[in-house]
């Protein structure tokens, strides 16, 4: 996790501790939109991902996310959690570039594929 955490705050400028927050809340939001196969097999390939769920998880879902989840959520709920983590849209981008492409060199085109065709909007972050 140390080394997606380094490329992250490269390309983002976010500080490490953001950086891990938020690539918990994204590795979080795929458990929970993306096909399960390819998601579990995605979280196996980057040692510490469970744990960066656990403490993206922590922050809880009500509040503002409450009330986007409700309004059904998707990969916009996922920005505006994001974004109350301290990402903003701007970093949202390359956030998403580069935790994919680390997802890639670890596990595979074949595993990344399907979860970015799966979930409506994400390919705008890839």
């Amino acid at each position: 996790m140390e080394e997606l955490i380094a490329r992250v705050t490269q390309k983002t400028g976010l500080d490490a501790a953001t950086a891990e927050t938020a690539i918990g809340i994204i590795l979080a939001f795929l458990q929970k939109d993306g096909p399960a196969a390819e998601v579990n097999q995605l979280i196996a390939a980057l040692p510490g991902a469970e744990d960066a769920i656990a403490k993206a998880g922590s922050g809880g879902g009500g509040g503002i996310m409450g009330m986007v989840g409700s309004m059904g959520g998707g990969v916009m709920a996922l920005g505006t959690r994001l974004m109350g983590a301290g990402v903003s849209m701007g970093q949202m981008q390359p956030l998403g570039h580069e935790l994919l492409a680390y997802g890639r060199e670890k596990a595979g085109e074949d595993v990344i594929g399907p979860i970015v065709g799966a979930i409506p909007g994400l390919s705008q972050f890839v």
